[in-house]
Formats: C-alpha cells, structure tokens, sequence
C-alpha cells in the first residue's frame, strides 16, 4: 500500500511540474507582410517576377493582336463571298479558319506556360528568402527563449490567431537580424 501512495505523489508531481512547465511557455507573434515588404531581396525578386510577367503578357498579346488581325480579314473575306468566287473564297475561309483554331490553342497553351513559368520562378526565387527568414525567425525565438511563433500577416490565408494579448512581437528583431531597418515601412495591423 505505501508504495502505491508513493507511486501516487510521484506522478501528482510530474503532472504539476509539466503543467507548471507549460504554463511557463513564452509566446511571440511576426508579422512576415511586414518583414518580406522591408527585404531588400523579396523587393527585387518581386520586380524580377514582374518583369517576367510582363513579358509573358507582350508575347500574350502579340498573339491576340495577331488572331484579331487574321479574324478581321477572316470577316472581310467572307463579306465578299458570292456565287462566282464561292469555291475559292470557301477554301481560304477554312485555311483561316484553321489558322485562328491554332493560333487560339497556341494563345492557350502560351497563357498555361507564362503561369507555369512564373510560378516556377516565384518558386526559384523566394524558396531562398523564406528559408532565410525562417532563419532568422528561430534564430531571434530562440534567443528570447519562445515556445511559440505565431505570424499575424493579414495575408496569410492559414492565419488562425485572431486575438493576442501581450507576448513579444519579434518582428522588429527579425528586421533587424535581417539587416533591415526596425523603422522600415509597417504594414497594416492585424484587426483584433
């Protein structure tokens, strides 16, 4: 029997100290909107995506001028259709008309590659900076001894955290592990 009770108080004892330790847990919040808009590296890797979209979008564009310059002539051609010029006007109508089949196809095809492309670069591009914040994220939790981060962004679609009351905001420490300037541009406060 008393090494029942004392197997008692053992586990009456783990169980305070864990919950003791657990409550002892130090909580943080980021807002990474708010970094990646300060590194100078997400800023030009941005630009470089932008560039490439419009780019994509010129290609793009050549191509649609150039099937509404082909169904423009397509239109005119078959205004002059008539009795006389029916056999001949008949065949360049379905030429064209098989040309603007392919030119649409190829406008399809060119609007799915343009967005693989720049999804992929988007990929080659920030892969490196998230890593690098990431970085930096655990580097400044751990050194203010954190549990927990959570990021408050308004963009992030998975955010859950909808209502914090004190915790360390570490995004300014993150800022600054990363070079950036802890007065740079903030972006819009989370709503609580």
């Amino acid at each position: 029997m008393r090494k029942l009770i004392n197997v008692f108080f053992v586990a009456a004892g783990l169980v305070f100290t864990a919950n003791m330790a657990s409550a002892q847990q130090k909580l943080g919040h980021i807002n990474s909107e708010e970094v990646f808009a300060n590194l100078p590296e997400a800023k030009t890797a941005q630009s470089t995506l932008e560039t490439l979209g419009k780019q994509k979008q010129a290609d793009i564009d050549a191509m649609i001028k150039e099937y509404q310059t082909k169904m423009t002539s397509a239109q005119s051609l078959e205004k002059t259709l008539s009795e006389a010029n029916k056999e001949a006007v008949g065949k360049q109508l379905q030429t064209v008309g098989q040309e603007l089949q392919d030119l649409e196809k190829r406008i399809n095809d060119a609007r799915t590659k343009a967005s693989q492309d720049i999804g992929a670069k988007q990929g080659e591009l920030f892969q490196p900076i998230q890593a690098k914040v990431a970085t930096a994220i655990s580097a400044v939790a751990k050194e203010k001894g954190l549990a927990y981060v959570f990021d408050i962004a308004n963009g992030q679609g998975g955010n859950n955290l909808v209502f914090w009351e004190g915790g360390d905001d570490i995004t300014a420490s993150v800022k600054t592990k990363l070079g950036i300037s802890a007065t740079a541009t903030k972006a819009p406060a989370p709503k609580k």
